[in-house]
């Protein structure tokens, strides 16, 4: 069902919910989420299309913990009218890119969405989601890089995490536990499959640290079903009879108690354990959507104007 639009002084009725002044979605729609978006289009100009988060979320990927009130965020051409609403906030790039057409929506291209959203997350939040955009086969690390080699906002860092990415990486929370190994100095083998000394298949786990037979491996709540505890406790086995130690984390592990994953790592590497080197993790942490002030921060940014 169409948005309804309604006039000063016009009710919508019980039927419908409002999303913006004069703009209605249906109360009972499949997805409120993508309604709200149809909404949204009927108050942006001709040729604006979505952008962002927005269009992160709209072309599926991995996204870092999100506020729940995050503006929808739109381009719009760099001349002419540019609509301001509660919200809502507004791009203007110097040129826009022919946009793509999701759920019947248009879309920036996700390099450009990308690009887009790297003018305000983390390095952290944007490596989850370009992990993600390669990981899925929606963009290629050339065309990343082509979209990032100009002087835009979000320009440098993305050029900074497209160096850092990964396409091996199958869950958020894999790419969130391989940075926090590159900022400690451990070296990682992404998907590395272990085979016994007969050169049979033993499993395949998230992180190798490189030189030792130790997998690092994030555990996350699918682990925590009866079936999968049983899975998870036979693999262990076989990993143990192959000679390898196995280490799980969860995220409450990598965000509030990361100096004991540290710990283990200079474990492994026979290293003398020094907390500081997990220092610039917690100032990554906080810049990103991982913890509240990076949250606040992304919220402050998308609250002003364009």
């Amino acid at each position: 069902m169409e948005p309804l639009l309604t006039r000063s002084g016009q009710r919508a009725g019980v039927h419908w919910t409002r999303v913006t002044h004069g703009v209605h979605r249906p109360r009972d729609a499949a997805d409120p989420g993508l309604a709200d978006l149809h909404a949204w289009l009927r108050v942006l100009p001709p040729g604006a299309r979505f952008t962002h988060l927005t269009a992160a979320r709209l072309w599926g990927l991995w996204l870092p913990p999100l506020p729940g009130d995050l503006p929808v965020v739109a381009a719009c051409a760099p001349t002419g009218t540019r609509p301001r609403r509660p919200g809502l906030h507004v791009v203007r790039p110097t040129s826009l890119a022919p946009p793509a057409v999701v759920a019947g929506l248009p879309v920036d291209p996700v390099e450009v969405a990308l690009l887009t959203a790297c003018r305000h997350v983390g390095d952290l939040d944007a490596l989850v989601m370009v992990d993600s955009a390669l990981a899925t086969g929606l963009t290629t690390p050339d065309a990343l890089a082509a979209t990032a080699a100009g002087r835009s906002r979000g320009a440098p860092r993305l050029r900074r995490v497209l160096a850092r990415a990964d396409v091996r990486t199958e869950s958020p929370w894999e790419t969130v536990l391989r940075d926090f190994h590159r900022i400690v100095d451990a070296e990682v083998e992404p998907q590395f499959e272990v085979t016994d000394d007969r050169g049979h298949f033993v499993a395949r786990g998230d992180l190798r640290l490189t030189g030792h037979r130790v997998l690092h491996e994030y555990d996350g709540g699918d682990h925590l079903t009866v079936e999968q505890q049983r899975a998870d406790l036979r693999r262990l086995r076989r990993l143990a009879a192959a000679g390898w130690v196995r280490r799980g984390y969860t995220s409450e592990d990598l965000v509030h108690r990361a100096t004991s994953v540290l710990r283990d790592v200079d474990l492994t590497l026979g290293r003398p354990h020094d907390p500081g080197r997990v220092r610039p993790w917690h100032a990554q942490l906080r810049a990103s959507c991982f913890t509240r002030a990076g949250q606040s921060e992304l919220l402050q940014q998308l609250s002003s104007s364009a």
